[in-house]
């Protein structure tokens, strides 16, 4: 990992560019004044070079203007023979204190600024880590996603994706935490490290789930501060885990009342409806569980399309939702980079703003030659 940078103002001409505009702002006030009747004096324009300095210049830059517009101001009162005046005795104190506070106010807003860009950069570290990128292709497939947070500034929200490469198959997972933004990272971490360190550890995906769902719960409630058999069930994620064999024209899904993905095949696109679906993760203890995974027909050509709820549940300005199967209808023989980009671009149309919830879309395709999985019992990849 590089090393923390934190955004300096640019040096050398780039750097002194706008203090040169504004030196010949200020070198104007005392050249107009001599060409101006004696009662017009423009010394109190010299004000405005100093705060446009203050607001958008570093600490030394500020400073440079402020001894500028101080010449400026001598050099005034000397053409008229008035530097020893009251009058100007007064503006040039005033000058002198306005540009202590700008230099003040200037040098506390650096301090701020650096550690505004510490922090940021801390946070998309630690980003980066917990929600990885996805490769472009694993197994037998290839794929693309994309993510919004509807936090301003954050990268990772209460939506969460993650992909493993199991034995002979590709193992992906994506859920929906409770709540929305930062405030739901801790129950994606939960998440995602269960899934992590199970995908390769189980032969069925029935296996997979019944992990996941204990090693959840129980997190969940240690961080709840009791005993994780009595747990209100507060805080839960819904979850599609989905598994794809590399040598087996199928896939398989487990859903923990998750939103069902879209199959895409031969120019239409069926929702995978699963009859009965596993409860949210977290709130496995409130029934009697049986994992029964929906297995379907994945075909060379196939796509699948795997999203969160800050999809569909998108509005316009007139309260509509966002139509994702018409939509994808429509792209049905887009491959799944364009087809990420199609949707994210649509998206963005629909609302005309920002989101108002965090949002994870996968697309997968099936390809036509399969890829061997490189991998061994005692790691995964991802």
């Amino acid at each position: 990992m590089p090393p923390l940078q934190v955004t300096r103002a640019p040096s050398g001409w780039r750097g002194y560019r706008w203090v040169t505009l504004w030196s010949v702002l200020i070198v104007a006030v005392p050249v107009a004044d001599w060409f101006l009747p004696p009662d017009i004096h423009l010394a109190h324009l010299l004000v405005i070079p100093l705060a446009l300095a203050a607001a958008f210049a570093d600490t030394r830059r500020t400073a440079v203007t402020a001894l500028l517009a101080l010449a400026a101001l001598v050099i005034a009162g000397a053409e008229r023979s008035t530097l020893t005046t009251e009058n100007v005795l007064v503006q040039m104190l005033s000058l002198v204190l306005f540009s202590a506070l700008l230099l003040i106010a200037t040098h506390l807003r650096e301090q701020h600024q650096r550690q505004l860009a510490i922090v940021r950069q801390v946070s998309e570290a630690a980003q980066s880590v917990l929600l990885r990128p996805l490769p472009r292709r694993a197994g037998a497939v290839s794929l693309a996603s994309t993510y919004v947070a509807a936090e301003t500034e954050a990268r990772i929200g209460g939506d969460l994706y993650a992909l493993v490469r199991a034995p002979g198959a590709t193992r992906l997972i994506i859920g929906d935490a409770r709540g929305k933004g930062l405030g739901a990272i801790g129950d994606i971490e939960t998440v995602l490290g269960a899934f992590r360190f199970n995908a390769h550890r189980h032969a069925t995906l029935c296996g997979l789930a019944s992990a996941l769902e204990s090693d959840v719960r129980w997190d969940l409630g240690q961080a709840h501060r009791g005993d994780p058999d009595e747990w209100p069930g507060e805080r839960f994620v819904t979850a599609a885990v989905l598994e794809i064999p590399d040598d087996q024209p199928c896939a398989r899904l487990i859903s923990f009342g998750h939103l069902p993905p879209l199959l895409l095949h031969g120019g239409h696109v069926t929702p995978l409806e699963v009859s009965a679906p596993a409860p949210p993760l977290g709130l496995g203890a409130l029934t009697e569980t049986e994992y029964a995974p929906l297995t379907f027909r994945f075909a060379p050509g196939d796509r699948l399309v795997l999203y969160t709820d800050g999809v569909t549940e998108a509005r316009d300005r007139m309260g509509s939702f966002y139509p994702l199967v018409e939509r994808v209808t429509a792209w049905s023989d887009q491959r799944p980079d364009a087809l990420v980009r199609r949707i994210g671009a649509d998206l963005r149309a629909h609302t005309g703003g920002p989101l108002a919830d965090d949002m994870a879309l996968i697309v997968l395709q099936r390809e036509r030659a399969r890829v061997r999985a490189r991998i061994s019992e005692n790691r995964w990849v991802s």
